[in-house]
């Protein structure tokens, strides 16, 4: 809502004011990894799992059932609404839709929504929670220097809008059915996103075969005149300077290129360091237009050997010793030797030198001296370079257009929830029961609740699980 102008019938609300005497709004629970047990039947719902408007299902923690009792911990159902209390974004929201009594509890930064039995419509709060008019009342309320989050007492200051309750499943039916076709378009477009990596890496494999070039090369055989070399045969590989705390002392600062600084055919120049060089370690690790960088090492196989060629966007720039470098001769085409290391058939090449008896991946400059590619005249690799560029430029192009229809598809869910809140998305009837009248039968309900016990006799709560699900009162 844009402004405090409210549609007839409708009121605004906070979270505790829709909640059924059988309701609850409380934190998940402070799990540590002591607590813990991978046989545990008992799954530790995180904030991994909790989708912007999606259940994730990501996670795979888990503790005993014991635990879970000495804990106190507050067991999920199917149908409440999880509140993400930290990013990314803060305040995301979904229904929780497994099923399982006593098999489910949540981690601590995320808020517990149960409506109850008596309320408004679950799927409308959700929704409500995921606009963006909401999601930045959050933001705004969120608090902490590192770890930004919002408390759960700040959250239950939020009012939001709230429609006549048939109109609030009128609104989510529209906004499931809208939901439902923007969902079936976003998956066409993801599934040609990834289709257009399978045809770039086509692209390179017909390079590579000589089959962008000579349409008569036979299968598994390299064109005439071509032959496997080694790097170290064409390429003078070298590594690069190691950082310490003494070169903070050293007069001779230069542009100081990292790890953090390459991927995969390009550099990321933005966040550059400085270090301190001696004048000898400046001559063998200076870079020179045209240089070609591997990755030496990282924790992950996928990311491991990634290169990029030096481009001078710096001047007088060195790497560090993470980062091998490989001056090629001038019968080498970097672009060529790049193309060929980032194909998948140079990526295994890559992983099988990388690979050890440990089990660890890992690169120096002898196993990247000896990686393999297939070598040809370079007049030819510059006609091969052109051919990858040129279809290489449609692929991007198409990739452009599919990310931007990707954009418009999110803005346009925004667009969705903005009008359903508005009251501008469904039809409106005089006839419906107004916002007002159901909220004041919620807050009866509860009360006549209350009475009820306190007529039997309250007795005490006999943990905390009971004593959240009979009040309305959890931790802030």
């Amino acid at each position: 809502m844009m402004s405090e102008e409210l549609p007839k019938g409708w009121i605004f609300a906070c979270i505790e004011d829709v909640l059924a005497s059988d309701g609850l709004f409380c934190d998940g629970d402070w799990i540590e990894s002591k607590d813990q047990d991978p046989n545990g039947e008992v799954r530790l719902i995180q904030l991994a799992d909790i989708g912007d408007g999606k259940f994730r299902d990501r996670s795979n923690r888990s503790l005993t059932y014991e635990k879970a009792i000495e804990l106190n911990c507050a067991f999920l159902k199917s149908g409440d609404i999880l509140v993400a209390r930290m990013p990314d974004p803060i305040g995301r929201a979904c229904l929780f839709p497994l099923k399982g009594n006593e098999k489910f509890v949540t981690v601590v930064d995320v808020a517990i929504i149960r409506l109850g039995t008596k309320s408004i419509a679950g799927k409308f709060l959700a929704h409500s929670i995921n606009n963006r008019w909401i999601r930045n009342k959050i933001e705004n309320l969120q608090n902490g220097t590192t770890r930004k989050r919002i408390s759960r007492s700040n959250l239950a200051t939020i009012q939001f809008p709230l429609p006549p309750l048939p109109e609030q499943e009128r609104i989510v039916a529209k906004i499931e059915e809208l939901f439902s076709r923007l969902d079936k378009g976003i998956e066409s477009l993801t599934a040609a996103r990834e289709q257009l990596k399978v045809l770039r890496q086509a692209v390179l494999k017909r390079a590579f075969e000589g089959k962008l070039t000579n349409e008569n090369v036979k299968d598994g055989e390299l064109p005439e005149g071509w032959k496997w070399v080694e790097l170290k045969d064409v390429a003078d590989v070298s590594g690069g300077i190691t950082k310490n705390s003494k070169r903070e002392s050293y007069k001779n600062k230069m542009p100081f290129l990292r790890v953090a600084n390459v991927g995969f055919n390009y550099l990321d120049l933005y966040d550059m360091h400085s270090l301190g060089v001696l004048e000898h370690e400046a001559a063998r690790a200076r870079l020179k237009v045209g240089d070609l960088l591997f990755v030496e090492g990282n924790g992950s196989i996928d990311q491991i050997g990634r290169a990029a060629i030096w481009t001078g966007g710096i001047e007088d720039c060195v790497h560090q010793n993470h980062l091998i470098k490989a001056r090629l001769d001038d019968t080498v085409r970097p672009k060529y030797v790049l193309y060929f290391f980032i194909s998948r058939m140079g990526r295994e090449l890559i992983k099988q030198v990388a690979s050890s008896t440990s089990g660890l991946y890992t690169l120096n400059l002898s196993k990247i001296e000896k990686l393999r590619f297939p070598y040809c005249f370079a007049n030819e690799q510059s006609r091969i370079v052109s051919e990858i560029e040129s279809r290489l430029s449609v692929i991007d192009k198409l990739e452009e257009s599919i990310d931007q229809a990707l954009k418009q598809g999110e803005s346009l869910r925004q667009s969705i929830l903005k009008k359903a809140f508005q009251g501008k998305l469904v039809p409106q009837n005089p006839d419906d029961e107004s916002a007002s009248i159901l909220l004041e039968r919620i807050r009866a309900e509860r009360e006549t609740a209350d009475t009820k016990k306190a007529a039997a006799g309250t007795r005490k709560a006999s943990g905390k699980q009971e004593r959240r699900v009979s009040t309305r009162r959890g931790r802030a």
